[in-house]
């Protein structure tokens, strides 16, 4: 089960890419929807390729054709309606109503998978629930992170810390002003 999660997770981080790519190329079908921080909304009666989003939600009330990949985000298809291609979803559930399916796999990082009586996964399903998951492709920057802040605190601890000014702290205070001695008589005898 676990062998195809990765493989889910490289769709889930290619297909955005793929699908920006396509529709900006000559080549696109056209169909292909991709979305930043926006909901993708499939209306009844209407069929989409790949699609594709971060930070937002996919509602299927038509059919797509291609994969659907989703960063922080639902996947919500009506009764009777489909995802033919596979399903990636980090962040987020699969919801899928009466008598619908997903046609591939379906893998899904820190979140669930709620299907309602007659929805089928017909490809392979793995699924992660839980937000530790999240943490997973996050940890290379988490690393970074670390190494960046641990050079940072013995970089500060090994400064050269420059003397205090006079009445500074650390430092006892001034006598004041010199006070005349006796007057020069010169070297003793």
């Amino acid at each position: 089960m676990r062998t195809k999660l990765l493989p889910a997770i490289f769709v889930l981080l290619l297909v955005p890419a793929l699908a920006a790519f396509r529709s900006h190329s000559h080549h696109g079908s056209g169909n292909d929807r991709t979305s930043f921080g926006s909901d993708i909304t499939i209306a009844d009666g209407e069929s989409a390729g790949d699609v594709a989003c971060a930070f937002c939600s996919v509602k299927v009330h038509g059919d797509v054709n291609g994969d659907a990949a989703v960063l922080f985000g639902d996947v919500t298809v009506d009764p009777g309606h489909h995802v033919n291609g596979d399903t990636a979803i980090l962040g987020g559930n699969l919801n899928l109503g009466e008598e619908s399916s997903v046609g591939g796999d379906v893998a899904i990082l820190a979140g669930n998978a709620n299907l309602a009586e007659g929805a089928a996964i017909h490809g392979s399903r793995s699924v992660l629930p839980g937000f530790f998951w999240l943490l997973l492709p996050l940890a290379p920057f988490l690393l970074l992170i670390g190494i960046i802040w641990l050079i940072v605190y013995l970089v500060r601890g090994r400064r050269y810390e420059f003397p205090a000014y006079p009445q500074g702290r650390g430092l006892p205070p001034h006598p004041g002003p010199p006070q005349p001695g006796p007057p020069y008589s010169g070297p003793p005898r």
